[in-house]
């Protein structure tokens, strides 16, 4: 078994053991002990984290949302590096137990809230950024909740892949472990932006 099985197995049983312990621990609605076979969980790697980063230009007045956030890593970097406080959100409550207690031991537990539950039921309203490392029919399926939800002027960056049709205002490239791989950023347009987008297409037709 190697460290990081064995880690994990070391907090899985403590994670079972603290959910015995308590009450109402019977996962609810959208919550679960796997992670969806949709949205399936790999650390992102730090090289990729920090480009993400840089790419949504953090602030520390910035609220940092990770849909499906695994261990919260991208969330904690942003709370580490950069001062801005954020929120993790996951359906797997094993990375949840595991980001609470990697955020305690960096001392920065105060700045991150972390929720076990469906990025759907999410509330989006005090967000100015979002993360995404899913899949590209998860990321189609969050377009019209991100559209809806977040406020102008907000930020939302994903890792490998894009939202169709949404054209985005920058793309990166990043080599990690050998591979290269898209970073896409898109920004929430103001309502004046709207309204000239809106206008330059009726103008084309």
């Amino acid at each position: 078994m190697t460290q990081f099985q064995t880690r994990r197995a070391l907090l899985t049983a403590l994670a079972g053991a603290a959910c015995v312990a308590a009450a109402g621990c019977v996962p609810g609605p959208g919550m679960s002990f796997v992670r969806p076979s949709n949205a399936p969980y790999g650390p992102t790697p730090m090289d990729v984290v920090a480009e993400m980063l840089r790419l949504a230009n953090i602030q520390t007045y910035d609220k940092v949302f990770d849909l499906g956030c695994g261990d919260g890593r991208i969330v904690m970097a942003a709370a580490r590096w950069y001062g801005a406080h954020g929120v993790c959100v996951d359906t797997d409550r094993y990375l949840i137990y595991e980001g609470r207690e990697n955020a305690r031991v960096s001392k920065i537990y105060d700045r991150i809230v972390f929720l076990n539950q469906d990025v759907f039921d999410t509330d989006l309203g005090d967000a100015t950024v979002v993360m995404l490392v899913l899949t590209r029919e998860m990321n189609l399926a969050l377009r019209p909740k991100l559209e809806r939800e977040l406020r102008p002027g907000s930020r939302i960056v994903s890792y490998m892949y894009d939202m169709g049709d949404w054209q985005p205002r920058e793309v990166v490239r990043v080599t990690s472990g050998g591979v290269e791989r898209p970073i896409y950023l898109w920004q929430i347009p103001s309502r004046r932006e709207s309204i000239i987008a809106a206008a330059g297409s009726e103008m084309m037709r």
